[in-house]
Order: structure tokens, then sequence, then C-alpha cells
């Protein structure tokens, strides 16, 4: 506990800087990457961070020391060109994007490792370190550093407000985007640039290997959250926040665990438990929409075939076996005895031995899946040209779906029908 409160105070200075180096890379990168995740190009980062580092070898080898503006300017137009590559070779090829990506990637990769060997066996006293870039060395930020990323973040900031209407347009539907006058290219053009600024700066703390991670991980979390865009360019900036404030930590802590990795564990670890818990998206809460959708439809179907063994005499009461049920739609016995049981349960059947009757509010509820059935079969071969011996699986599956006020609609635009297609009556309210 003293070590944490050590650590949140930022009283040493070697502390603040990477702490807030750490934290102003990842939320400001998830910001940027929020869009890339949007645009479905998330390889991009991946092929961005990798086509750096023979820019980086390139501005050491020009300035003859690790000057940090020379290696950023290297590092930028490799980044750069690594983007108008693709893009090329998407537009002029028939190799797809993907394929484009990894062919670039694993290019100025090899050459980053080819010219980082090099320079690493030429002598120069100054190289040491350089090999930093590869896995990033966040423990060894300076003042200086924490003022570049401070100034980049303000940077990426502003720009991400100030275009934010016009990133979202191209993120959703570029062809309306272009077709109400929008600069399509350039706009691609400033987030390109926006994207490369972040991977550059962010090497430097985390590696050209794990900055794909800082760059989409936060978003793609963020996503399974909200529906709502701003809230998750929110969310995904916090995600990055505390992964970059716990890689620090940790590091703190640990003095042997590298924080950029411990970053990248910390925003996976987030990511898991949101694909995992997060309601409405995540994987449990979709289970349990899906289970609680099975049962819905399992009980109407079993009520629907009590209800058509009632028609057959005009009486929706007679107590039936579930044999009967069976003779009429297969079930597995067990299941189906599950599915009355629950049906009882919920008052819609009432159970006597082995006998099985449907009640007042059962009827109502089998009557409505009949009716709905009914008239979906008759709008596919009213509307839509279907014959009627192909309409019944499609109104088998919306029979559980229809909302009461589609139902009503679908009433009004049949103009309230008596029978289906295959002339059998379409149940109403008093019937």
């Amino acid at each position: 506990m003293n070590a944490l409160w050590e650590f949140l105070s930022f009283s040493d200075a070697n502390i603040r800087y990477v702490a807030l180096g750490s934290v102003l890379l990842t939320a400001s990168s998830a910001l940027v990457g929020s869009f890339t995740f949007l645009n479905k190009k998330s390889l991009v980062g991946d092929a961005i961070a990798h086509a750096v580092l023979p820019g980086i070898c390139l501005g050491f080898i020009m300035s003859g020391t690790k000057n940090p503006v020379a290696l950023i300017a290297g590092a930028f137009v490799t980044g750069w060109l690594s983007i108008v590559l693709v893009e090329f070779i998407v537009s002029k090829t028939r190799i797809k994007e993907d394929t484009a990506i990894g062919l670039i990637l694993s290019v100025f990769f090899g050459i980053g490792i080819l010219m980082l060997t090099v320079i690493q066996k030429s002598g120069n006293a100054s190289q040491s370190g350089l090999d930093h870039f590869l896995f990033g060395k966040a423990a060894s930020l300076v003042g200086s550093d924490l003022l570049t990323f401070s100034i980049v973040a303000v940077i990426l900031l502003l720009m991400v407000f100030a275009l934010f209407k016009e990133f979202s347009l191209l993120a959703f539907d570029k062809d309306y985007a272009r077709s109400i006058g929008l600069p399509v290219k350039g706009i691609e053009l400033i987030l390109t640039s926006l994207i490369v600024l972040a991977v550059v700066i962010g090497i430097q703390a985390v590696g050209v290997v794990l900055m794909a991670a800082i760059l989409i991980t936060p978003a793609a979390a963020a996503r399974f959250w909200t529906d709502k865009i701003t809230t998750m360019f929110l969310l995904a900036s916090v995600f990055g926040a505390i992964s970059g404030l716990s890689g620090a930590f940790i590091s703190y802590t640990a003095p042997s665990m590298p924080t950029g990795p411990w970053i990248v564990i910390v925003i996976s670890s987030i990511a898991f438990i949101s694909f995992f818990l997060a309601p409405n998206r995540g994987v449990i809460s979709r289970l349990v929409r899906q289970t609680r959708i099975r049962k819905t439809i399992n009980d109407e179907n079993v009520l629907k075939i009590i209800y058509q063994l009632g028609e057959e005499n005009r009486n929706f009461f007679i107590p039936r076996l579930t044999t009967e049920i069976i003779r009429k739609r297969f079930y597995d016995k067990k299941v189906l005895m599950s599915i009355l049981k629950r049906l009882a349960r919920q008052g819609y059947i009432e159970r006597t031995r082995n006998l099985w009757a449907l009640t007042e509010e059962g009827k109502k509820r089998a009557q409505r899946v009949v009716k709905i059935h009914r008239l979906w079969e008759l709008y596919l071969t009213t509307y839509m040209r279907i014959a009627p011996d192909h309409v019944h699986e499609d109104a088998d599956t919306i029979e559980h779906l229809l909302t009461p006020e589609l139902e009503e609609q679908l009433e009004k635009l049949l103009g309230y029908p008596k029978v289906d297609p295959h002339k059998s009556e379409i149940p109403y309210g008093n019937t």
C-alpha cells in the first residue's frame, strides 16, 4: 500500500515522467486508434508500427546520433510511406488490402532489422539503446519526452475535436461524405497523418512490436460497452489511460518488469473482461439472451401445437397427451416435459395427471403466434410473390419476433384477412 501511495504522490521526478508519459501516450493513441477501428483498418496501425523502424535507422544514419528530431522525422516518413504503398497496391493491383498490409509490414520490418544490425556492427558508440525501439523502454522516459508527449497529445486532441464529425462520417458512410462535397481524400490524409504521428511517438515507450495493441485494443474494448460513438471514444481514452498508469505502477513495484509489455497486458485484460462481461454485447450477455429467446421459441411452438390440435375439433381446452404433441411436431420427450412444466409454472398450461391443457392465457398467447404466422405467410405470397409452399419456414421464425406495433401494421396492410394462403382461418381477438 505504501508503494501505491508513493507512486500516486508523483513526488519522484522519474515516476512522474514515466506515469504521465504513459498515460498521455495510451490515452491519445486510443483516441486516434478508435477511428482506425471504426474504419475496419485495425491492421493499418500494425503496418505503420513496423514500418517506422527503417525510418528510425535512417534518421540515425543521417544524423550520426540518436537525435530525437531526426529519428521522429525518419519514422514519420517511412510510416507514412507504408500507408501510401498499401493504398497504391490495393488500387493498382488485384491484391486485397489485408495481403498488401502483410506484404508492406514484413518488407519494411525486414529492412528495419537489417539496417539496425548494420548500425549495431558499425562501431558507432551512439547506437547504444537504439534497439529499445523494438520493444520500447518507457522506464527511460525523461522530462523532454513528457513534454513531447504532451504536445503530441494536445495536437491529436485538437485535431480529433475539430474534425470529429468528418472522421465519423468517413468511418460510417464514405460515399455519402463524398456526395455532400466533403474532401474525402484530404480528410483521410489528415487522419492517416495523425495515426502515423501517434505511432511514431508511442514506439519509444512500447516499441514497434506492441504499438498496434495500444492503438486498437482500447477501442475494441470500449465498443463492447456502448453504441454511442462519443461514449466509445471517451471509454477508449479512459481504458488507455488506466492501462498506461497501471503498467507504470507495476513496473515501479517490480523494476525488472518492462513498462510497455505490462501496459499491453493490462489493456488486453480490460479487453477480455469487456468481451465476456459487457452488458448487451458481451459473450455472457449474448448467451443469456440467446437462451431466453430459445426458451421463448420453444414455449410458443408448444402452445401453438396444442392450439392447432384444438382447431381440429373447435375446442382449445381439451387436455392433451405428450404423444399427441410429439405426433404433431417431434420433440425429445424430456425436453417437451421441461417446456410443459415451465409453461405450467407461468400459468399458460394446466396439468391433470399426464394430460396438459391450455389455460385462457395460454390460448391467447398461442392464438397470437398462429395469427402472426398466417398473416406473414399471406404477406410473403401477396407482396413478395413467393409460392405458398415456400413461406412456412420464414413465418415459423417471424412469428416469435414481430412486435405488437408491427403486428398491427401488418393487419392493416393486409386488410384484416380471414384466411391464409393455405385457406386456414386467421384467428383474431374474439375467435
